[in-house]
């Protein structure tokens, strides 16, 4: 199913010159971290936030601060 990952593909011409290899980015790397760090972040904070309102036990790495 994965083969095709791990495959090269056959080197791209046009007009004898040759096509580089797509690769990721810095925006892909920028994109990435917005649309799946920052939500994951925003939800530990908000499990956190309610652990706390609950127990009174802070769980967060900023307890110690």
């Amino acid at each position: 199913m994965l083969k095709f990952l791990s495959e090269r593909r056959k080197q791209q011409t046009v007009m004898g010159h040759r096509l580089e290899e797509p690769r990721p980015t810095l925006l892909v790397v920028w994109w990435v971290l917005v649309y799946v760090g920052l939500p994951l972040l925003v939800l530990g904070a908000v499990i956190d936030l309610l652990i706390q309102a609950t127990t009174g036990h802070c769980t967060g790495f900023w307890c110690g601060l």
